[in-house]
């Protein structure tokens, strides 16, 4: 279902694009973007329990923010800001899978990025940086016996690459795919259950970006 919003939002911004060519205003030190989009938050899901199975986060799709500052045409600064919402629990176990409710996360991400072709209509990119997630909201429907989950803040590394598509001067269309490292600590019932989740998200997502 996300793949398919993604992908619906990325044909929508394609079919905005204008036929006729115009001149090309490419990318310039100082230029300051700002996008507003979609993202489709696609957890890979591992790691382990003290009482076994795995940790499992829902994939999920939220509205996203992100800010692009350009150093020189070739490398930039971009932070994104979103938060979404995650439904949790431990699969594969022998009597079965625990609901644990859901959680919120807050991941702000910075990557240091690298466009080799700035001055082109087509300018794609690679970039690589740091993310800090903060996981908060944690409640919903649980399985019996489960009264309380914490799932900790944590550090992640991030790699991304993508493409800007330039529409007019000031208007880009966006794709962009970040993969985070992102294993937090997970503690149920007080410490009573600890879990280590290797949640290594897939972000997807493509937006509309303005050029100031």
């Amino acid at each position: 279902m996300i793949r398919k919003i993604c992908a619906a939002a990325l044909v929508g911004v394609v079919a905005a694009m204008p036929a006729v060519a115009q001149d090309v205003r490419g990318k310039l030190a100082g230029d300051i973007v700002l996008g507003v989009g979609l993202i489709g938050v696609l957890p890979s899901n591992g790691g382990n329990t003290t009482i076994g199975g795995e940790p499992h986060a829902s994939a999920t799709a939220t509205p996203q923010l992100d800010l692009t500052y350009f150093m020189t045409p070739n490398f930039a600064v971009n932070v994104i800001a979103a938060t979404s919402r995650h439904d949790v629990s431990v699969r594969n176990l022998a009597g079965g899978n625990i609901d644990l409710g859901r959680v919120w996360a807050l991941p702000p991400t910075v990557t240091l990025q690298y466009h080799p072709l700035p001055a082109s209509r087509f300018s794609p990119y690679l970039g690589v940086g740091l993310n800090y997630t903060v996981f908060y909201g944690e409640g919903g429907g649980r399985s019996a016996g489960i009264n309380s989950v914490d799932v900790e803040n944590a550090w992640g590394v991030a790699v991304n690459a993508g493409v800007d598509y330039e529409i007019s001067p000031n208007l880009l269309a966006n794709f962009d795919v970040k993969r985070l490292w992102l294993r937090p600590d997970v503690s149920v019932n007080q410490g009573a259950v600890r879990a280590g989740a290797e949640l290594d998200p897939w972000i997807i997502g493509t937006s509309i970006r303005y050029r100031f």
